[in-house]
């Protein structure tokens, strides 16, 4: 061939109309939803997808995943947003490209299993708003609890795509538990209920390219479904996995634009297209018009969100996932809860002992909702146990999987890790072996009778009935019974602009002298508000031989005036690209007592949360260990014991209260 026609050939390869491939790579994009809820803890708001959307639109993608997962609880929690309206709003920009979601089987959106009647009625209402792909997977590959949501996905007439969560206890695919007869049962067990699509669901970028070769070349031959392959690029070998599928026959795969691909995300789907460009699984995607869209989310979306990125980390990928199996989500969840419980050191300890609880709690696939179960109950087990005892604090969800409300594990769950977690459970202490939800009583109309007279319609209902707390409080935002947080308001770039100039202005010579020869930072560092003209930061000081040492200096936003006599709103917590929620302290205890204090044994939050429900109150008798008040501190329930036995004479907090660490809850006398 000639240079010219080289040339000619290569002009031609670029072009949006250059023949079709074949057999043409199908591609879903994520960027609407795993993308930025791996990197930017979810906090994408509708505002800044629309910029895109349209551009998204023509791309020619096979779906785009744009709702699910952490998206419904992180919109009504953190963003003021109706998650249903999301649906509605992208579906009149994008026309032509179907919605995926991602279901968590009987868990919906949400972190535990739903009554059936719930489970019914949001499948029919997310169809209704406008999904249009079912991406339902199970945290533990038990498919008894995709017995209720399938039937209603194809009653609705759409894409009912099964999920198989990849996991492994070894390096490397094999023993005797995650093998590759597993996951050809589990794709088989699939197909047999129906499912359009079958997806390997690599959570935490566990997959090798060749685990991943031989996986698709077994499905392709043992099912008939289009095989559909997710992995996260966290340790760095999406990408050459993504090459390895597409080598054994993969229809679809899963990416990212690439301002929102690589580290805890995806992989981009740019080099993708440039790597298939002319081959017969050629996309046939126009890289201009990626660039085109890339152009816009770099420069008038992603500053935005900068400061939810974790910069703590030089390198893209985390080899360390392929030591510890955490997912991305998962790790930043840990940190940042060890972080707000001044335990960050700890953190190896934490490390050594998941693979621990992971193995006592039946090997689970460590993926939401189990991966959280898992985390932060090794996180418990590393701060509370004492001596020889381990479980000292066992979480609410963890007696619930021992139970089995979240159905059947992939090994037995340690008997006396099991016994004692069913110990004066209100179920019962004999574990279930049917199908979880068959022990749900119906909640959908007692959740409507709850919101009567706030809820409008139906959709506004299931967000109660997913999440009372929470869902309740947005409710009341939304229809202006109360003022939203500043926190929860949208950011300009005008904003991001300026926190930027306050960095800036914080770090500079003039403001703070730079060390550098700095020491590590020691047990005795001291936490400071500074105020400069009308910005304020927090600055960790340590003192040195008399001589203060500035560890760091974090941004602030500046304090809120109250918005009503009874009830002040709190500052906004400094962001963090894991913290779903960073406890503020109350301005009043809600039940304190009228004057002077009250002599007893206090009751103290081990850790910061948010209180769920107050069991007891004032004037109740309770036993020394007695549950008192249910704490959720990172999605998972923690029932604290009284540290003694008496009654209880003052209860200074209320369901829905965000409370630090060490903050007294009530007193025991």
């Amino acid at each position: 061939m000639s240079d010219h026609d080289q040339v000619k050939m290569t002009k031609m390869n670029y072009a949006n109309d250059r023949p079709k491939a074949k057999n043409p790579l199908k591609v879903e994009d994520l960027t609407f939803r795993d993308g930025h809820q791996s990197l930017f803890a979810t906090r994408g708001r509708t505002e800044d997808m629309i910029p895109v959307a349209e551009m998204m639109d023509d791309v020619g993608f096979w779906a785009m995943e744009v709702w699910g997962g952490a998206t419904f609880d992180t919109m009504h929690r953190f963003l003021n947003e109706d998650p249903w309206e999301r649906i509605r709003t992208l579906k009149r920009y994008i026309k032509k490209t179907p919605f995926s979601m991602l279901l968590r089987g009987q868990n919906l959106v949400g972190y535990r299993n739903y009554a059936d009647d719930v489970a019914e009625i949001f499948v029919e209402r997310a169809a209704e708003n406008g999904m249009d792909i079912f991406r339902t997977f199970d945290a533990l590959n038990d498919y008894r609890n995709f017995e209720t949501v399938v039937p209603v996905i194809k009653k609705c007439g759409k894409h009912f795509q099964g999920c198989i969560c990849y996991t492994m206890t070894e390096p490397r695919m094999g023993g005797d538990v995650y093998n590759l007869d597993y996951y050809v049962n589990k794709a088989k067990a699939l197909e047999a209920m129906g499912a359009d699509s079958i997806c390997i669901k690599d959570m935490a970028g566990l997959v090798a390219p060749y685990d991943a070769y031989e996986i698709i070349k077994a499905l392709k031959k043992s099912v008939k479904p289009p095989i559909h392959l997710h992995s996260h690029f966290t340790s760095g070998m999406s990408s050459m996995t993504h090459l390895k599928a597409v080598e054994a026959g993969v229809d679809i795969i899963d990416t990212c634009m690439s301002p929102y691909a690589y580290r805890t995300s995806h992989a981009a789907i740019e080099p993708l297209v440039m790597t298939l460009l002319g081959t017969n699984r050629d996309t046939g995607f126009d890289i201009k018009h990626l660039a085109g869209i890339n152009e816009i989310l770099e420069k008038e979306i992603l500053p935005k969100y900068r400061h939810l990125l974790n910069d703590t980390k030089v390198s893209i990928i985390d080899i360390n996932v392929l030591l510890h199996q955490t997912p991305g989500g998962m790790l930043s969840n840990l940190v940042n809860q060890l972080r707000e419980m001044d335990a960050l050191d700890r953190i190896d300890e934490v490390y050594a002992e998941l693979p621990r609880v992971r193995k006592d709690l039946g090997q689970v696939p460590l993926v939401t909702p189990t991966s959280q179960i898992v985390g932060i109950q090794t996180v418990n087990n590393v701060l509370f146990d004492e001596g020889k005892e381990r479980y000292k604090m066992i979480t609410d969800q963890v007696k619930d999987l021992c139970y089995g409300l979240y159905g059947k594990t992939a090994t037995q769950i340690n008997p006396d890790v099991q016994k004692k977690a069913l110990k004066g459970y209100s179920r019962g202490e004999k574990p279930i072996t049917c199908r979880p939800a068959e022990v749900l009583e119906p909640e959908l109309e007692k959740a409507k009778e709850d919101v009567k007279g706030l809820a409008v319609d139906i959709d506004d209902e299931i967000i109660y009935a997913l999440y009372p707390i929470t869902g309740k409080k947005f409710l009341k935002w939304k229809y202006g019974k109360e003022e939203p947080p500043p926190e929860v308001l949208p950011r300009t770039l005008e904003d991001a602009e300026k926190e930027r100039e306050i960095v800036k202005k914080a770090l500079a010579d003039e403001l703070v002298e730079r060390k550098k020869d700095a020491p590590s930072k020691g047990d005795t560092i001291r936490t400071f508000n500074v105020f400069v003209d009308e910005d304020y930061f927090e600055v960790g000081v340590e003192e040195q031989g008399g001589s203060p040492v500035i560890s760091y200096v974090q941004p602030m936003q500046a304090p809120v005036p109250t918005v009503s006599a009874q009830q002040a709103v709190p500052s906004a917590p400094p962001p963090s690209a894991s913290a779903e929620s960073a406890p503020v302290a109350k301005s009043e205890p809600a039940s304190a007592p009228p004057s002077g204090d009250v002599d007893g044994t206090p009751m103290s939050a081990p850790m910061p949360g948010m209180i769920i429900s107050v069991e007891k109150k004032v004037g109740d008798s309770v036993e020394e260990g007695e549950a008192v008040i249910v704490l959720e501190a990172m999605k998972m329930e923690n029932a604290l014991g009284a540290p003694a036995s008496g009654k209880i004479l003052a209860v200074h907090v209320e369901s829905g209260d965000s409370v630090a660490k060490g903050e007294v809850l009530c007193i025991i006398g």
